[in-house]
């Protein structure tokens, strides 16, 4: 347990992180991160390696600030003996969004996916080994390519062409309002080419990140898997399945392709993991399940040699994740029970990757505020590859195994593409998209916080000084909450934090009892216990960063959180109204019968309160924030958007109503043409402003009308 850190320990992280600033210029420089300098943040993903290793492909997204949008293209960093050779350089249209980058297996082609104009075909081809020229279709490839093994014929999942070539809900007129009216409907209509409105007898009519109400899932076909030469031609169908075709795998002697599907996937009222691991000849034939229920099993993948077959397997929901290996025959049967190679092991796996040589899997997960590469040998225990308070991520190995590219970033860095050995022992940035705006901008390093519950678990955070910190001073720390509930913050790149800290404030983030990478136990503890178990993490997580730090100011204490922080902050601010003295709540929960009955994801009470609302009706309402509203006294900022449909607006408005009505201070912004991922990848312009709106309101209610000039005055809205 850490009581208070030595304050040499902000001088020392300052040392280690990439802030691109003199440590000794801080107190100096006072120009933090402001919310417009989103505009200048430049991402890196989607990494892949080239068969010949001479490449890297990988994805760069900006933000155009004049349209309002992100735009992304595939770039290539060329590489030698296994290390970046020269600079990266963009390998498609400035003017047209590219992503999703794969080679073919001699490294000749690199496909990607890009909507151009009116062009229905979204998959395009570079020639990489040769000149490049312009990009090219390969007659009937109109989905992700996945080439065989010898590169002979391309496997892709796609849904059976209409013949109008248009899916539900797309295009003007009539056939654009197929499936808004479900077919299996009793109810009758005067006049189908009038009738504009819907007619639901599905669950799944709405679906968050997807703004249109979902047509109704009889009228949409399902993505089948087909095949094509190489070199193009007519593609022929090999599946006809009641369910979607996902993930195809080959078999290394390419006579077999292993795919992923849930015959209940249209089963509303089915809570089971169904997901199996299915395998069907090229050439045609019967589909086979090769996996059986209870559980779903996913990400299969194929040893070097062909025998074994790697994939996770998830018995039911809130069960251990594990990562599973089974020897296979020629025609991709199963020999044998599958072994699991991390029954030993608490932590998630993520998919697997063989080795070269196949003799272990690599694969990435989290763990604690980290995210790390790991490797796992059949009868031996895991292994920690990489290191380092970071998170690393899109992970591709070179085909001879020497070496591998992937992403990282830490607190004060955004992700950059690296290249490095795959055992861990060395490593090498290979871009720096975002130096030069970095170079300007004093960013405070995290220190890591840990302290203990009540029955010794331990507890770990972080807290992010105030630019321009001076000992002795006075500040207010406003505590950030991530959703989930079972997700963690940790060493990545959080602009909020940062803007936060630019403002004045000490920004405290911690993972409580129900985060991910702690283990099972550590992410289940709040079972039925939601805002009980993590409120005593959080307040004890308060007390820690009042200990370590005397400057911060415990009568200026902000709370903040999206999602499932949302609901702790609502929660706080009613249970605990002593504590906090402003907040602002995003996309939250007040009302868990109300949620319950207008979010895409019921499930998750479901399981998490143990049943439904008329089973549980107890537990969600004593678990409501709105059931203890009226001891909230703190003002509070209300963000919402208006197409969220996993925590809809309905609870936000529920909790505008009441604080009017209380007479605390309070004030609703509604985002239009946002969903529940507003704040990571909603448009620029209402992101950005989201980002300004949070700053201001703290720093109206803890900086410029601080609880103490407040008191007695009768000031804020009533």
């Amino acid at each position: 347990m850490i009581g208070r850190p030595s304050r040499l320990l902000l001088a020392a992280a300052c040392a280690a992180a990439v802030i691109f600033i003199p440590c000794g210029s801080l107190a100096g420089q006072n120009r933090g991160y402001a919310p417009e300098l989103y505009y200048e943040l430049v991402g890196v993903g989607e990494v892949a390696v080239s068969p010949a290793g001479d490449y890297v492909a990988f994805t760069v997204t900006t933000v155009a600030e004049e349209e309002n949008r992100r735009h992304r293209e595939v770039w290539l960093q060329p590489l030698a003996d296994g290390r970046p050779y020269g600079d990266a350089f963009r390998v498609t249209s400035p003017n047209e969004d590219s992503s999703g980058p794969r080679w073919s297996p001699d490294g000749s082609l690199l496909a990607f996916s890009s909507r151009r104009g009116d062009d229905p075909n979204p998959v395009w081809f570079l020639r990489v080994g040769g000149p490049g020229g312009e990009a090219f279709h390969i007659e009937g490839v109109d989905a992700p390519p996945v080439w065989s093994p010898d590169g002979s014929r391309i496997a892709f999942v796609k849904a059976p062409d209409r013949p109008d070539d248009q899916e539900p809900g797309e295009g003007q007129g009539p056939e654009a309002r197929r499936g808004w009216i479900a077919p299996d409907a009793v109810t009758r209509t005067l006049d189908a080419e009038r009738f504009d409105g819907r007619v639901i007898t599905s669950i799944r009519y709405k679906r968050d990140g997807q703004l249109a109400f979902q047509p109704h899932y009889l009228s949409r076909e399902k993505r089948q898997l087909w095949v094509v030469d190489a070199d193009g031609g007519t593609p022929t169908e090999l599946t006809r399945v009641s369910f979607d075709v996902g993930n195809p795998v080959w078999a290394a002697n390419g006579r077999v392709i292993f795919f992923t599907g849930d015959e209940r996937q249209d089963d509303e009222l089915n809570s089971e993991n169904s997901g199996d691991i299915w395998a069907v000849d090229p050439r045609g034939g019967t589909v086979r399940r090769l996996t059986s229920n209870p559980g779903t099993e996913s990400a299969p993948v194929v040893s070097p040699d062909g025998g074994t077959i790697a994939f996770l397997s998830s018995l039911e929901r809130g069960s251990q994740t594990d990562l599973l290996v089974v020897e296979i025959g020629p025609d991709g049967h199963f020999r044998g029970q599958p072994r699991n190679l991390t029954a030993d092991w608490d932590l998630r796996p993520g998919s697997a990757n063989w080795t070269a040589d196949g003799a272990a899997i690599l694969f990435a997960a989290g763990t604690g505020g980290d995210s790390h590469l790991f490797r796992v040998a059949p009868g031996q225990p895991v292994e920690q590859v990489t290191r380092g308070a970071r998170r690393l991520s899109s992970f591709s190995f070179s085909p001879a195994g020497g070496f591998m590219a992937f992403t990282a970033t830490d607190p004060v860095t955004p992700p950059e593409l690296y290249v490095g050995s795959t055992d861990g022992s060395t490593e090498q940035k290979a871009t720096g998209f975002n130096d030069e705006w970095l170079s300007g901008v004093t960013l405070m390093p995290s220190e890591r916080l840990a302290w203990a519950a009540e029955d010794g678990t331990e507890v770990e955070g972080w807290l992010v000084p105030p630019v321009g910190f001076r000992a002795g001073g006075s500040y207010p720390m406003v505590l950030k909450i991530h959703g989930g509930p079972h997700s963690a913050y940790g060493n990545t790149f959080f602009p909020t934090f940062h803007v936060l800290s630019a403002a004045g404030f000490f920004v405290l983030y911690t993972n409580p009892r129900g985060s991910s990478g702690y283990g099972h136990d550590f992410q289940y503890a709040t079972r039925g216990e939601w805002g009980i178990v993590d409120r005593e993490d959080y307040l004890a997580g308060v007390d820690a960063a009042l200990a370590a730090y005397p400057e911060i100011d415990p009568s200026r204490l902000g709370v903040s959180g999206g999602s499932y922080g949302g609901f702790m902050t609502n929660w706080l601010t009613a249970t605990r109204p002593d504590r906090f003295q402003a907040a602002v709540t995003s996309r939250s929960i007040t009302n868990w019968e109300s949620w319950w009955g207008m979010s895409d994801a019921q499930g998750l009470t479901e399981y998490e309160f143990y049943g439904t609302p008329w089973e549980q009706r107890d537990l969600y309402r004593r678990l409501s924030p709105i059931s203890y509203v009226e001891n909230v006294t703190a003002p509070t900022l209300i963000i919402h958007s208006e197409q969220d449909y996993r925590t809809p607006i309905g609870d936000g408005e529920q909790w505008f109503m009441s604080l009017m009505k209380l007479g605390v201070p309070v004030e609703l912004v509604r985002y239009p043409r946002s969903s529940h991922g507003l704040s990571r990848t909603g448009e620029p312009w209402l992101l950005v402003d989201r980002l300004e709106r949070l700053s201001s309101w703290f720093e109206h209610y803890l900086i410029q009308e601080p609880p103490a000039r407040r008191a007695g005055t009768g000031s804020g809205r009533r």
